[in-house]
């Protein structure tokens, strides 16, 4: 019975707050190291320079298990019932890692086996799922809690909003106005989107900042803007000689790392409060 419960308590010791925040970090290093070692072009047989095949299966692995271990993550948190900024906040945020992981796993299927590279896929659905269920999860955190910005923070937000709409509306002038509705539509929704969600994260890092939670939010804004980072690459990238693996597009990997970090920094917090305020209520 000692030999069981040893056991038992060693499997859970293992998926603490500490454990889970270094593999974390040690995956985003991994991924790091993988895309600055192995990332660089090959001759092909037609002559022109392509990357091995083997070298971008690895980086939808480091992308997928970001994501799905991101989900997992956020739901852990949404049944929770201590979770301090609300059960359908994490729901929302996972539901949108979980859509990012099944549009990548599609994606790369598409690009890898099927060697196809299309305007338009199913993985699309997934990744306008991503950002909606995202923005309504950010959006929930907001409305939980009462913005009261100093003068100076609304101007950080602002300028971020500037900034942001700009690069966004540049890289978008730079690249061929697709003549397919569908095509425009979504190329101009995920730039809205991207933008939209880096205007939220910063207002929620400065809502949240020295509060009980502030932590975990920084990890939460820090994965919107390495999502924006890898979109705005991707756009800015995308043409006829374009190949998957860029370095930059290492941020897709950071975003799903940072968001998980996120979501288990939250439930620490909220742990660690809950004991506190059972503990007064004995005493």
């Amino acid at each position: 019975m000692n030999n069981s419960y040893d056991n038992s308590f060693r499997s859970k010791s293992l998926f603490t707050t500490g454990n889970i925040v270094i593999a974390s970090v040690g995956w985003a290093v991994l991924a790091l190291l993988y895309f600055l070692l192995f990332s660089a072009k090959i001759p092909a047989a037609d002559g022109m320079e392509s990357r091995a095949e083997w070298y971008v299966v690895g980086t939808n692995i480091f992308e997928a298990f970001a994501y799905l271990g991101a989900c997992i993550l956020c739901l852990r948190n949404w049944l929770s019932p201590q979770i301090v900024s609300g059960r359908n906040v994490w729901l929302s945020i996972g539901l949108g890692m979980l859509s990012y992981f099944i549009g990548g796993i599609i994606f790369g299927y598409t690009e890898i086996v099927l060697k196809e590279e299309p305007d338009v896929s199913i993985s699309d659905i997934f990744f306008v799922l991503t950002y909606l269920f995202l923005g309504a999860g950010m959006i929930l955190a907001v409305a939980s809690r009462r913005i009261n910005l100093e003068r100076w923070q609304w101007l950080i937000v602002l300028a971020i909003a500037v900034f942001g709409s700009l690069l966004a509306w540049w890289i978008s002038m730079q690249q061929a106005t697709s003549s397919e509705p569908l095509v425009a539509i979504l190329n101009w929704f995920y730039v809205v989107s991207d933008v939209v969600l880096l205007i939220i994260a910063t207002t929620l890092l400065l809502a949240f900042w020295g509060g009980r939670v502030s932590q975990s939010w920084r990890m939460i804004a820090a994965a919107a803007f390495s999502l924006y980072i890898a979109d705005m690459w991707f756009k800015y990238a995308q043409g006829p000689n374009y190949q998957s693996g860029e370095i930059l597009e290492v941020f897709w990997v950071f975003s799903g790392v940072l968001f998980g970090m996120g979501a288990v920094l939250e439930y620490d917090a909220s742990l660690r409060r809950s004991r506190r305020t059972s503990g007064r209520k004995r005493a």
